[in-house]
């Protein structure tokens, strides 16, 4: 393996890796876990992760920013790169926090990386590269990468060394997952996993027919294992507050339903309340690089849900006040 001192993540195309032991070891390719993950937890990832999704945006101010030189934090927000695609200064927040949060559900870390354009005096942030390479240890940041080739057209494939690249934590913006809900998505996700493994044992118990005996009896209750694996999704989700996409369900009441769309919505905005404040924390910390003294806030304005606003629903849904439904409904899934 390759040491080597890195003043930037390597981006690489996953399709020409060769993993060795080692490799497969420290790394969880997104290919692997994509394999793992199944129904209800990759369907909880999506839905948790998604916390602008329904919100109409539009000239409307999401965000209040304030620095102590506008210049510098025009210049730091004014070229970001997402996984997905490149964002104009007004929606550089907004994106940011999706792509922090997508990449802290799937790994619970999340990393953007700044670069300097000298000739044009333009600061670069990027996060196009996959956070389960990168590692952190007692303040040092490195990155593992395995064996890949280097194709290119009329010439001849180039096998590339794998490397240990050690980054520089200057240039590097971490984030990570809250710790209160870090356990709280370990918890669930233990117990999803558990019930994705097992979704279709029930066609295990369908007796095979025999020439013999054509019609088998069928004694096994398929309803009641249904009715087991609700259950245990009801309680393994009941922290998070996520009902498995099942508004309609027969099951669960309509009071119940807008519980857990509540505490739902109430962990996404303390998971958004907690990137914005890492979001500041870090720009502050690389923006000193570039102008001592240098700081920046970023909070949501009123156009955004509050925890508070969330609480005093939940208050009023308590007292069963007429049309809390409906105000639930448009407070939850409209902004």
């Amino acid at each position: 393996m390759k040491i080597v001192r890195a003043s930037h993540p390597h981006l690489h195309n996953f399709h020409e890796e060769s993993f060795g032991i080692i490799d497969k070891l420290l790394i969880k390719a997104k290919r692997e876990r994509s394999e793992l993950i199944r129904h209800n937890r990759r369907m909880f990832d999506e839905d948790f992760a998604r916390i602008f999704s329904l919100l109409n945006q539009r000239g409307v101010n999401l965000f209040d920013i304030n620095s102590s030189n506008e210049d510098l934090a025009a210049r730091l927000l004014g070229n970001v790169t997402t996984r997905h695609r490149l964002h104009l200064a007004g929606n550089t927040i907004k994106a940011m926090v999706e792509d922090i949060a997508e990449s802290l559900v799937w790994f619970g870390d999340s990393y953007y990386f700044l670069t300097d354009d000298q000739e044009r005096k333009k600061i670069y942030v990027t996060s196009r590269f996959a956070a389960d390479r990168i590692f952190h240890f007692i303040g040092m940041y490195f990155q593992i990468l395995p064996k890949r080739y280097d194709r290119q057209r009329n010439k001849e494939d180039r096998e590339l060394p794998s490397e240990f690249r050690i980054l520089d934590r200057s240039k590097l913006m971490h984030f990570r997952l809250p710790r209160s809900i870090g356990r709280m998505l370990s918890a669930q996700n233990s117990i999803l996993a558990s019930i994705d493994n097992h979704q279709n044992a029930d066609i295990g118990f369908w007796p095979h027919a025999t020439h013999e005996n054509p019609n088998r009896q069928y004694d096994f209750d398929f309803r009641k294992w249904r009715d087991t694996q609700d259950h245990a999704l009801y309680r393994a989700t009941r922290k998070t507050g996520w009902n498995g996409r099942k508004y309609d369900s027969s099951k669960t009441s309509v009071f119940f339903d807008c519980h857990r769309l509540i505490r739902f919505r109430r962990n996404q905005l303390k998971l958004r309340d907690g990137i914005l404040e890492q979001l500041s924390s870090e720009f502050t910390r690389v923006g000193k690089q570039y102008r001592a003294g240098f700081h920046i806030v970023v909070t949501p304005t009123n156009a955004l849900p509050t925890v508070a606003g969330l609480d005093e629903l939940e208050a009023r849904l308590l007292r069963e006040e007429a049309g809390c439904f409906t105000e639930v409904m448009d407070f939850c899934l409209s902004r």
